[in-house]
């Protein structure tokens, strides 16, 4: 049960101060150059890892109510599975993934309470609203939104091919390629992480298959 718990405080401390700092740090669409094919991207996402979106406003709270039911069935697995004293190879990147989704449950629910701005859903034109400046932590309950209402910090890039293609090319001349395009954060990359620890691993982690 430690190394289950500080595995999930690991993942958990490092994806929300990573968050935390970028939001106070750097405005929205700001890029920092760390080394070529890595930059630090700020974009807050209403919707899924990875930059996917999921519908509007209701979208939002669908995708918050199935991390919740996810965090809940995650906590029966894990409280089953520590009495039958399974193994690491199930424990361990279970608890990544299980951190992973705490860890943008937290933006979602609460970021817009504690933040004085960020991103809004806008009913008019029904699409989610960038701001400028950089956000400022306020107390609990003061922030720019309500519960449920925040968004999910990402900033991680990999643009690891970055290339217009020259205009004088035939077709396809002038367009851009970008590899890899997706900005995300610490917790997607735990969610990806201990899902492919348990395929690399399934055969030990889950000897009877899935047998929940």
């Amino acid at each position: 049960m430690k190394k289950i718990s500080l595995i999930v405080f690991l993942v958990l401390f490092i994806d929300q101060v990573s968050k935390i700092y970028i939001k106070t740090h750097l405005q929205i669409g700001d890029s920092v150059p760390v080394f070529p094919g890595f930059r630090l991207t700020f974009v807050e996402n209403p919707g899924m890892a990875y930059g996917f979106q999921f519908g509007g406003l209701l979208g939002k709270y669908f995708l918050v109510l199935v991390r919740v039911a996810m965090v809940g069935f995650m906590v029966y697995l894990f409280s089953k599975w520590l009495k039958e004293d399974r193994t690491n190879y199930l424990l361990v990147p279970m608890a990544i993934i299980f951190a992973g989704a705490i860890g943008n449950l937290i933006d979602g629910m609460f970021y817009g309470l504690i933040f004085d701005s960020g991103s809004v859903y806008d009913e008019t034109v029904n699409r989610w609203i960038d701001y400028g400046g950089v956000s400022k932590l306020v107390p609990f309950g003061h922030g720019y939104s309500s519960f449920m209402k925040g968004c999910v910090v990402d900033m991680l890039h990999f643009p690891l091919v970055d290339w217009w293609i020259p205009a004088n090319w035939p077709i396809i001349g002038g367009k851009h390629i970008e590899f890899f395009k997706y900005i995300f954060n610490v917790a997607d990359s735990a969610i990806t992480v201990g899902a492919a620890l348990l395929l690399i691993f399934r055969k030990k982690a889950l000897p009877n298959g899935l047998d929940f």
